[in-house]
């Protein structure tokens, strides 16, 4: 007598309910951490005067977060490879939202500074751990939906972050934005604190005797060269991003870009290059929609005109835009394959680019259509990266080097102001941006297109690394 093997589920409807569980905890999480670190962006004007900091200096703590994402993402990403998916999903929610909560009670510029850097450590650590949560939880078939689905939730919390901004602040002030943020993370924690561990990483890493981040980085010879070389690395991020570096900060950039590549290379051995290029990759993605996320609203005040309500609409129609795009792109990366949609995204995006920074003032209904439009195809075809970043990395190795990887290149968003408005003051906002835009997302398409990380990693032989895998598309 035979027995017909369960049905592999192909929607999410289909799902197992401890499957659609951890998914909510996840989207949950990742919805909060979008609420969190946009927070900055909505009071900064608030805190200059609280502070009595010019703006560019406040600007700089948008860029704190920055500073210690990449740390985030190798620590927590190593206990989550090494101890489980679920125990760092539940660090990284109290990092962040602890993070939030004391920048509520900051009192210059420096503890606010560190504290948003907590912020930092917490949002990366969320974005690897419940990336690779949910990949490895639901079906192959089904993780380009996965990762999609739960990085819609990111726009998702801005938009709710920008709501309530309206509400709060004017009662309470700045700092009850801060503490706002915490009132979530209690329902969160007790969605995860029950949830199943990943079945992939159970099946192949728990209770086994096998390499994993943190033997990697821990080894004898090696712990104390890896705590001296991240607080190294840590001290001159500062330094640059605190814009204290003066005229060596050229130089002080050269020894932080070794430094991330010797972490890579412990992370990928002989296939350091392919893990560099995964970088790279995700550096140009912030390149070109960075420069749109932070100076879009600069944008329409001061070259536009329009009004802080106004403003605020077309924030919300942008957010719209990315969240429903993020969901799409998941649906057509599982039908056409990861990398074909990808390109296809960010191609099509090309068309409502341009058009966005040339329609002038007074199309109100039409600049929110166009920014949704936008939006959907640029920013939300990137729910298709944790994907395409983790493909590249076996499951003992998946959730720090998708969580390195990814926040070493989101160092990008960083860079993408300060370039956004050294071209502006050659060519004007509105042109900065499309270029900034247009520019960088043919060079992301082509990366993607040739495949080029992958390549790398075929042509060193890599014979053990889940790559090949990927020739399907």
């Amino acid at each position: 007598m035979t027995t017909s093997s369960p049905a592999v589920p192909r929607s999410f409807r289909t799902l197992s309910r401890a499957q659609r569980r951890g998914f909510y905890a996840a989207w949950l999480g990742y919805l909060l951490d979008g609420f969190d670190f946009v927070l900055i962006t909505l009071v900064l004007t608030d805190i200059a005067g609280d502070f009595h900091l010019s703006l560019s200096k406040a600007a700089t703590l948008v860029s704190a977060a920055f500073v210690s994402r990449w740390l985030g993402g190798l620590v927590l990403g190593a206990i989550a490879d090494r101890y489980g998916r679920k125990p760092a999903m539940i660090l990284a929610i109290v990092a962040f939202s602890l993070g939030s909560g004391l920048c509520g009670f900051s009192w210059n510029y420096w503890s606010l500074f560190v504290f948003r850097a907590i912020v930092g450590l917490g949002m990366a650590g969320e974005y690897g751990s419940s990336a690779t949560y949910v990949m490895e939880s639901w079906p192959r078939q089904m993780r380009n939906r996965a990762t999609g689905f739960l990085l819609s939730a990111y726009p998702i919390g801005t938009v709710l972050a920008a709501q309530a901004y309206r509400l709060v602040v004017p009662a309470g002030g700045w700092r009850w934005l801060f503490y706002v943020g915490i009132v979530p993370v209690a329902l969160t924690l007790y969605l995860r604190r029950s949830l199943p561990e990943a079945a992939e990483w159970e099946h192949e890493v728990a209770g086994r005797d096998r390499h994993t981040t943190t033997s990697v980085l821990f080894a004898p010879g090696r712990r104390v060269l890896n705590i001296v070389l991240a607080a190294a690395l840590s001290a001159l991020l500062v330094v640059l991003f605190a814009k204290l570096s003066g005229s060596a900060a050229p130089y002080l950039s050269v020894l932080v870009i070794a430094g991330f590549v010797l972490f890579a290379w412990q992370l990928s051995g002989r296939l350091w290059p392919m893990t560099v290029a995964i970088m790279v990759t995700v550096f140009c993605a912030f390149l070109y929609s960075w420069p749109i996320q932070s100076l879009l609203p600069t944008y329409l005040k001061t070259v536009l005109g329009y009004h802080p309500g106004q403003v605020s609409d077309a924030l919300t129609w942008a957010g719209l835009g990315y969240a429903a795009g993020s969901c799409l792109a998941g649906w057509l990366g599982d039908r056409l394959g990861t990398r074909r949609a990808y390109v296809l995204g960010l191609l099509v995006s090309l068309i409502f680019v341009f058009p966005v920074f040339a329609l002038p003032s007074g199309n109100v209904a039409l600049l929110w259509v166009l920014l949704f439009a936008m939006q959907a195809t640029s920013q939300g075809i990137s729910g298709l990266l944790p994907k395409y970043i983790g493909d590249h990395f076996p499951t003992r190795l998946r959730a720090a080097g998708l969580g390195f990887s990814y926040n070493v290149g989101a160092l990008g968003g960083a860079v993408a102001p300060l370039a956004g408005t050294s071209i502006a003051n050659h060519l004007g906002l509105g042109t900065a941006l499309s270029v900034l835009a247009g520019s960088l997302t043919v060079v992301v398409a082509l990366i993607i297109g040739f495949d080029v990380p992958a390549r790398i990693g075929r042509a060193l032989g890599a014979t053990d690394s889940p790559v090949p895998e990927r020739i399907d598309e």
